[in-house]
């Protein structure tokens, strides 16, 4: 007994992605080109979909394209040493740090702006768009 094949709407309802998402990433070759149907659909199978959950989950994690396309190259290969999807991850790491070091520092200017805002005066006294604004 196959597995069930899917159309291009079936996996994107299945994975949470949009169609046009799908075709794009068979465009820059993150998802392989499917089999085509007798009527020339696409046609999907429990790869696809496997490959694809594992692409939308990366990318929910933040991983770039590229890394997506490394990290899906590397696991293809069980035998291969996994140091340099660690590499890749510590990579990400360090950019996913830095970024929450930069929301943290803004969300402590906002406060600080906020605090200085008594909220019962006009526009054009708003200490707060007057800190926001460049000078």
């Amino acid at each position: 007994m196959g597995t069930k094949q899917m159309k291009i709407g079936e996996l994107a309802r299945a994975t949470g992605t949009k169609v046009v998402t799908v075709r794009y990433y068979e465009k820059i070759g993150l998802l392989p080109e499917p089999d085509r149907s007798e009527d020339n659909y696409r046609d999907y199978g429990k790869t696809s979909l496997e490959r694809l959950r594992f692409i939308r989950r990366c990318r929910e994690l933040g991983f770039s394209l590229d890394q997506v396309r490394d990290l899906l190259s590397l696991a293809s290969d069980a035998a291969r040493p996994c140091a340099e999807v660690d590499e890749i991850t510590a990579v990400h790491l360090a950019e996913v740090e830095r970024k929450i070091a930069d929301l943290q520092a803004l969300a402590q200017q906002l406060r600080s702006i906020s605090a200085s805002c008594s909220g019962g005066g006009t526009i054009s006294n708003c200490r707060i768009l007057d800190a926001i604004s460049p000078d």
